[in-house]
């Protein structure tokens, strides 16, 4: 007791506006809880005839570690904006570890490797899907479906789940769903934060098992040969997320071109905001959807991306008919919603629509969804902010305010969105300048295009890249230092990098 009350003073230095000890409180409650998940991939190996012990030792290990964390410090009733930083930081960091977990025990192939365990982790917990396994197919059941499981808990996000079920996390709630959930603002379906974590969790839940139906229902009548309800389920685990994780080493291309335009379909959902679809779905408001002019521009950007490589695929000879059309269409909402998957290796379509891909990846979905990158509102509101300075300098005694739905943006929310651009296109040339640099060092043959690629795909979340990591392929022949580099900029990526930088702050430590 005396040396967990020195530890707990240790956290708090006096004069510190931090939290510490609060926000490690609510780590180690979050830890806890999750390490329940490892009780569905044992429930599979055990249907399988599979071990189980690597999932039941997992889950105790982050069941005690969260137990100990929680039981040393204290506070996480007291934690505000400031801690929600710290929270949702560390959050990830300790997901991605108990992730990891599984594979290093079951050390099946290359996930044996503590730093490709944590790597193929922090890419499903941030729903990124870039991944250093060659063949899915290769691993059991029970820790493949771990491996998709994964991208589905971290998609809504583990801070909103926690919200929703938890029923003592009441105080700071609303600070930590606003620095978990991707976008500059969230607008709440009710006044009560936990409820509205809550029904955003109905609603992700629900779509996810319409989409296992209609797969299975696909399989069942043998419109897809290809599709089982393992797959079925393990699809819906990470398009719902816009994860992108497959259980096949050439992505969603074997399935049926029924299950790919239905895939497609569910990643646009997931890319949309998930307020605004529970409003037209739940409460029969469909009329709000057109109305709102994110989701506008964000389905103008999916028919421009489609309608370019579409030309492009049908002018060079590729593809023609429906299948042109299908896999324009796939592969741009498959790359603007960050979800990663392919129905086809698009590293040898043309330099155009290579570019036109590598350009979605900045695009990112809504805000409010389960998508990455820098999001369609962001791009929205600063068009606006270009336009007003262009007219203000054409007639400066013109006043006018940015107005997004018909409401005034406030001049704090215009700054957070020029910020968040100039740190994502920081951070996107300096994690690209490392992998390029790196890989010359450690003589990885990858060109200028193909580390820009990987930095992009990896920052955005969005999973494949080019080259040797293209759709159908690994990042395992990437260096050590290269992996690391690129699980940060997935982690920044995730927490949309302010809430990281900030911790960097002298401020923020001195309050």
């Amino acid at each position: 007791m005396i040396a967990a009350a020195g530890f707990r003073r240790a956290l708090r230095p006096p004069g510190t506006a931090v939290n510490v000890a609060g926000a490690l409180n609510l780590c180690g409650v979050l830890l806890k809880y999750l390490s329940v998940a490892a009780l569905l991939p044992a429930a599979v190996a055990l249907g399988y005839s599979e071990p189980v012990w690597p999932f039941l030792l997992a889950g105790l290990i982050a069941a005690a570690s969260g137990w100990s964390l929680e039981r040393a410090s204290r506070g996480k009733e007291q934690i505000g904006i400031r801690e929600g930083f710290l929270v949702v930081s560390l959050t990830w960091l300790l997901a991605a570890g108990f992730g990891a977990l599984p594979y290093v025990l079951a050390r099946e192939g290359v996930l044996g490797n503590p730093l490709n365990a944590y790597f193929e982790a922090m890419s499903g917990f941030t729903t990124t899907g870039s991944s250093v396994l060659v063949d899915p197919q290769a691993l059991s059941h029970s820790l493949l479906l771990w491996r998709q499981f994964t991208q589905w808990l971290g998609g809504m996000g583990i801070i909103v789940l926690a919200l929703a079920v938890l029923p003592r996390l009441r105080v700071g709630g609303r600070q930590l769903l606003e620095q978990e959930m991707p976008g500059p603002e969230i607008e709440p379906l009710t006044a009560s934060i936990r409820a509205t974590a809550r029904r955003l969790w109905l609603l992700y839940v629900g779509l996810t098992a319409v989409l296992v139906a209609i797969l299975s229902i696909f399989a069942w009548t043998g419109v897809d040969g290809a599709m089982s309800f393992y797959d079925a389920v393990a699809h819906a685990f990470t398009a719902m997320p816009t994860g992108g994780f497959g259980t096949r080493e050439t992505s969603v291309e074997p399935f049926a071109p029924a299950s790919q335009w239905v895939l497609a379909l569910f990643m646009a959902l997931a890319g949309a905001n998930f307020a605004l679809l529970y409003r037209a779905i739940v409460r029969h408001s469909p009329r709000v959807l057109a109305r709102d002019q994110e989701l506008r521009l964000y389905l103008a950007l999916l028919l421009l991306g489609s309608g370019l490589i579409l030309a492009e695929l049908v002018s060079e000879g590729l593809f023609s008919g429906e299948a042109a059309l299908r896999h324009s269409v796939f592969q741009t909402v498959s790359i603007m919603t960050t979800t990663g998957f392919a129905s086809a290796d698009f590293t040898v379509w043309t330099s155009l629509t290579a570019m036109t891909l590598v350009a979605l990846m900045f695009a990112g979905g809504s805000a409010g969804s389960t998508a990455g990158s820098i999001k369609v509102v962001r791009h929205l509101i600063i068009g606006k902010m270009l336009r007003r300075e262009l007219d203000q300098t054409v007639h400066p005694e013109i006043v006018r305010t940015v107005r997004l739905n018909g409401a005034a943006v406030d001049e704090r929310t215009l700054r957070a969105a020029i910020t968040f651009v100039l740190l994502y296109v920081g951070c996107f040339v300096l994690g690209a300048a490392g992998l390029a640099l790196e890989s010359a060092r450690a003589n990885v043959g990858i060109s200028p295009f193909e580390a820009i690629a990987a930095a992009a795909t990896t920052l955005g979340n969005v999973g494949p890249a080019f080259g040797f990591a293209g759709p159908f392929g690994s990042f395992e022949p990437f260096s050590d230092l290269s992996k690391v580099i690129m699980i940060g900029l997935m982690w920044l990526g995730r927490l949309e990098i302010i809430p990281i930088v900030v911790l960097l702050t002298r401020n923020y430590w001195r309050g």
